[in-house]
């Protein structure tokens, strides 16, 4: 059943994402922003399925950022997404778009974030998957020096029940002021949605 579950959960995610129509609606509220996830051959981790993820503001035309890795495997019989960060992102900046370029990754590129796992569940009646870190903890990492603390949340399936309706892919991350709780950056009014525009095929 996990198996099953983890298989989908992984086709859902592979693809490229745009709330294009999100952001025409609310420019105030949300950029325009694209998002991939691009699968990863399994032989990184041996099991389960990993991505390469990176986004771009479409209208600033700056280069992609927060270049990440996500790996999804079941523990402790629950699905989980860790995530990794990497030794010089900057190295592998396009590649969400240059898959070719993502074949020499391996383990010592990546950087440990043990902080940076989430708990995935099933909700059979909507057919989606929602992410979340566990008991409300911050996800960290250090940067120049600098440590960030971060509260993951995504959900990701079908945007309606109806037959064929596209993916929606709905991120919630938010930085966190770990001293107040409050928010310092990520959306004021809901997640991004995004819609899945290509999907990519996962590796055998």
């Amino acid at each position: 059943m996990l198996e099953a579950q983890l298989e989908q959960l992984a086709t859902y995610l592979a693809g490229e994402f745009d709330n294009r129509q999100q952001s025409l609606a609310e420019p105030i509220w949300y950029l325009h922003l694209r998002l991939w996830h691009r699968p990863l051959p399994r032989a990184l981790f041996g099991q389960g399925y990993s991505f390469f993820i990176e986004q771009v503001s479409v209208a600033s035309g700056s280069a992609p950022y927060r270049q990440r890795i996500l790996h999804l495997s079941d523990r402790n019989y629950q699905l989980w997404g860790q995530y990794y960060g990497l030794v010089d992102p900057v190295a592998y900046s396009g590649g969400a778009t240059d898959p070719a370029r993502l074949a020499s990754l391996t383990r010592a590129d990546l950087v440990d974030l043990p902080t940076c796992g989430v708990s995935i569940e099933y909700q059979p009646d909507r057919e989606t998957f929602s992410a979340r870190l566990p008991d409300d903890s911050l996800c960290s990492f250090t940067i120049d020096g600098t440590t960030t603390y971060v509260r993951l949340r995504f959900e990701v399936g079908p945007g309606t029940s109806t037959p064929g309706s596209p993916v929606v892919f709905q991120m919630s991350d938010r930085g966190v002021d770990p001293a107040t709780g409050k928010a310092t950056w990520g959306p004021q009014m809901g997640p991004f949605r995004l819609l899945k525009q290509v999907a990519f095929d996962l590796p055998g």
